[in-house]
């Protein structure tokens, strides 16, 4: 059987691994340069970047995908447990690191607040058992009716999963100081979403990130896209890239191959991997469509962001591998993403920085920093090249301020990324970086489906569907797909 998969990121590269290990004829087209999709790699004058990805989280997930093929990471890349896990800064104080050992974070939890320890505790020991069953129930299943939704053990502890509550409430009646709440809530942005809009049961990614860890792999994540890119090639998938998939043929109802430049290539299943909404506004005739233009305008989109690749000429002692800048007024900051009318690149953001050169010394010269600096932005904003300078220096100015030291006369590479080039290499929709958010009714069922309902054998892996955001989610993404196409063709 061949597949036609569309584009290469980490739901295109895993679903050609997994098919061509189970027999599948495999072909990948790719209209950019180069594997990884979001996890693309910019190098400049001795600088790596990787452009997307930078956290490796739930080291589970990775586990059981390379088992898939009778591997582990450990023969692809070396893994470290970051320590500190990451710095925060809240306002210009306290600053904040946040242990990679459970003891040391319940020690920093009773600092915070009277009894701290104790309610950290209560909380993580919750977000474990939601965490164990989430993946042993939930992530790793198809859905396609609310029967597939609530049955077995999810019926029997559906009450328990807080679904109806949001997280910033849950998190208000667990913790009392503000630095408290803020460590627990912060890691919603690796869903794409804000304490408001996220259900309760999402407090899971406080047990992802503060007892399961945080991993840096050698090489970077560019080093995890590498490995899978790999394990698909030896496995026999063929890749193409610098050609953009203009249309995905049907006939009779079926997908029957793709279109591109280069002319008509014949296939009996087709897999996207490309930006969700674009594939079935662009590449679909309308009456082939699941989901109308109409169903996208009326989603709550992940942000989009602007992001500043630098090369520095020497260190920064500030920053730690990855480090967080809360604003003081975070909640307004969540408004000018998530608020349609409020919606505007904001006056006092709230950013990450990155610095793999600390972890890693291929990512810089020696002596020399590389730095990803990141802002959550609404998506659809306006993006110019003045806009974007104007808002680089305004980010820049409280950096250097609550450093205490200079950065930009460092500068030696120096590179933009934002909305238009979201829209533009990735053909994001409305430029988000990161898809749909994940509110209660863009969950499971309610995320747009691994199968197509219009047309027979045409298929959809990545970050739009279910289970959603992030790397991890996305190897999920492939694995049931993969195992739906197997069991249906007996390979």
């Amino acid at each position: 059987m061949k597949v036609a998969i569309v584009g290469s990121g980490f739901g295109g590269l895993s679903a050609a691994a997994l098919l061509a290990e189970k027999g599948f004829e495999v072909t990948v087209f790719e209209k950019n340069e180069q594997p990884g999709g979001r996890a693309s790699v910019y190098r400049e004058s001795g600088y790596t970047f990787d452009m997307g990805p930078s956290w490796y989280l739930m080291p589970d997930v990775y586990e059981r995908f390379f088992a898939e093929f009778r591997k582990k990471p450990a023969d692809f890349f070396e893994l470290k447990r970051l320590d500190p896990a990451y710095r925060i800064y809240f306002g210009k104080e306290p600053v904040i690191d946040v242990p990679a050992d459970l003891d040391r974070t319940f020690a920093l939890f009773d600092d915070l607040e009277e009894g701290g320890s104790e309610k950290l505790k209560v909380y993580l020991a919750s977000a474990k058992e939601k965490y164990d069953l989430t993946i042993n129930e939930m992530l790793y299943r198809d859905y396609r009716s609310i029967f597939d939704l609530f049955n077995g053990k999810l019926l029997l502890q559906g009450a328990q999963l807080h679904i109806l509550e949001n997280l910033e409430g849950f998190v208000n009646k667990s913790f009392s100081s503000e630095e408290a709440r803020r460590i627990v809530e912060y890691s919603i942005g690796f869903l794409g979403g804000s304490p408001k809009n996220t259900p309760a049961f999402y407090h899971i990614m406080s047990h992802i990130d503060l007892t399961l860890g945080v991993w840096y792999p050698a090489g970077g994540i560019r080093a995890v896209a590498d490995a899978i890119y790999r394990l698909a090639e030896s496995s026999g998938a063929k890749f193409r890239f610098n050609e953009p998939v203009d249309r995905i043929r049907v006939d009779n109802g079926r997908a029957t191959g793709v279109i591109t430049a280069q002319g008509t290539f014949d296939a009996d299943i087709v897999v996207v991997n490309a930006d969700y909404a674009h594939a079935e506004l662009e590449l679909l005739e309308d009456r082939f469509r699941t989901y109308d233009r109409k169903y996208w305008e009326s989603r709550v989109l992940a942000p989009s962001a602007f992001v500043a690749y630098l090369g520095l000429d020497r260190t920064i002692a500030g920053l730690r591998h990855h480090t967080l800048f809360l604003d003081d007024d975070w909640e307004a900051g969540f408004e000018q993403i998530f608020d349609p009318a409020k919606a505007a690149w904001p006056e006092h953001p709230s950013y990450y920085v990155n610095v793999p050169s600390q972890t890693d010394p291929t990512a810089a010269p020696e002596g020399c920093d590389t730095l990803f600096l990141l802002v959550a932005l609404a998506p659809g904003l306006e993006d110019t090249p003045e806009r974007r300078e104007r808002f680089f220096n305004q980010v820049m100015d409280d950096l250097e301020s609550k450093l205490g030291e200079p950065i930009r006369d460092a500068i030696v590479v120096k590179r933009i990324f934002a909305l238009d080039d979201f829209r533009d290499r990735y053909n994001a929709y409305h430029g988000t970086a990161l898809g749909l958010s994940h509110t209660l009714f863009q969950t499971a069922l309610w995320r747009p489906a691994h199968r197509s309902a219009k047309v027979e054998n045409l298929y959809y892996t990545g970050h739009y569907t279910h289970p959603g955001i992030g790397v991890p989610m996305t190897l999920i993404s492939s694995t049931i797909v993969a195992r739906e196409l197997a069991e249906h063709y007996r390979l």
